[in-house]
């Protein structure tokens, strides 16, 4: 049988990549500019004379949301449709998504517009995923780490694109709407490009359609899936929340937290695709990077000195978005080799009510707690979420290890 040749396919998969490297914009952007937002839908000024941020925070949630409400058939469709018409009505929503919020007169339609951008998310999740461990399946947990690569090094460079924007007196609008071109120019290639077969694997090339099986969850499967849960909470909370902590702290630049978080997350993927080369098990990584992340949060509960949100900045970069949630995808997909776009939704959707119920959990935190509470209310939330992460990636590790010896003694 005909070996197939994958080279053809890499144009893709840069195409693929790329959407990722957007969504590193529009997964942090708004955090970014939390302040423009509030003052653009008429927030309160509060005693430090800035603007309550909580119902930016809530709109950063209705990300979560939308991916919640789209991710049940996102899966479906690219499983059946094919990868190429889930990527294509994700970058068609993520264009609308940068374009709009920025024109957002008030929260509500800001609400409505961060909707489109999660619907965006599920699709691209559930396109990208899957697609470019069929382009590389060899080496499927690295080409799935990588789409975290490509968003960190977007994430690095935000602080960059907006000091550029704020020196050059650009309106804030300035990189949504860069972006929302990009990503739209980048649709017209994933139109275009070839894909692989979906659900394809190493062992089974040019083998007849094998009959496909119901999904059969086992209770390792679904704590492998509340790991999507607690793995997203811990960065979105971080990500999300960061500035207000750094200024509470006394942190004269508090944007510079993100790119600290970003060359962890950079760091992060080259060290774990080297381990996970050299035999170090994925399911692994999930217990020792979220064990790393609580201590780092606990950390920064009690030390409460500027230089440590810079510190927390790049080890919570590393340890918690440093591609915790998309090797938690890739062992799913490990388990369900044959329905690669229906579990990846079924993570995505853990993900996506982490991004939605914590947030607002978040939200509500920073406003009871004002300036000076809110803050580390919330840090302290992001370490019971994540301790929580660790014991559920510890169970799962058991489970595997007795699955795999059950295996060598049959």
């Amino acid at each position: 049988m005909e070996k197939i040749n994958y080279k053809k396919y890499y144009p893709t998969a840069a195409a693929l990549y790329f959407t990722y490297f957007i969504h590193g914009i529009g997964a942090s952007i708004l955090g970014q500019y939390k302040q423009d937002f509030a003052s653009m839908w008429g927030a309160k000024l509060l005693e430090d004379g800035t603007f309550d941020v909580s119902m930016v925070v809530s709109v950063i949630a209705a990300l979560g949301l939308g991916r919640l409400i789209s991710l049940p058939f996102s899966g479906p469709i690219s499983d059946k449709f094919g990868r190429r018409v889930s990527g294509i009505i994700g970058v068609i929503c993520y264009a609308l998504y940068l374009g709009g919020i920025v024109f957002a007169p008030s929260m509500a339609v800001g609400y409505m517009f961060a909707i489109v951008g999660g619907i965006a998310n599920s699709f691209l999740d559930t396109c990208v995923s899957p697609s470019c461990m069929e382009i590389f399946p060899e080496n499927g947990s690295i080409a799935n780490m990588f789409t975290k690569f490509s968003m960190s090094i977007a994430q690095f460079l935000l602080p960059f694109g907006i000091g550029f924007v704020a020196t050059s007196m650009l309106p804030f609008r300035t990189i949504f709407l860069i972006a929302a071109a990009a990503i739209a120019i980048d649709g017209v290639l994933i139109a275009i490009l070839p894909f692989p077969k979906a659900n394809a694997t190493a062992d089974d090339e040019g083998k007849q359609e094998v009959k496909k099986e119901k999904m059969k969850f086992t209770p390792a499967s679904i704590a492998l899936i509340c790991i999507g849960f607690t793995s997203s909470s811990t960065f979105m909370i971080w990500l999300n929340c960061n500035q207000e902590l750094g200024r509470l702290y006394g942190l004269a630049d508090p944007s510079k937290i993100q790119s600290f978080y970003a060359l962890g997350t950079v760091c992060a993927i080259l060290v774990s695709s080297l381990l996970i080369k050299k035999g170090l098990k994925a399911a692994r990584i999930l217990i020792i990077y979220p064990a790393i992340s609580a201590a780092m949060l606990i950390a920064i509960y009690f030390i409460r000195i500027p230089s440590i949100c810079l510190v927390g900045g790049f080890v919570l970069g590393y340890a918690a978005a440093g591609g915790v949630l998309q090797l938690c995808v890739s062992t799913a997909n490990e388990m369900f080799p044959k329905d690669k776009g229906k579990i990846t939704s079924i993570v995505m959707i853990a993900s996506s009510v982490a991004n939605y119920t914590i947030l607002n959990v978040a939200s509500y935190l920073t406003k009871v707690g004002g300036a000076t509470n809110g803050p580390t209310n919330v840090v302290l939330l992001n370490v019971v979420v994540t301790v929580i992460g660790v014991l559920l990636a510890i169970y799962v590790n058991v489970e595997s290890d007795k699955m795999e010896k059950n295996e060598k003694a049959a």
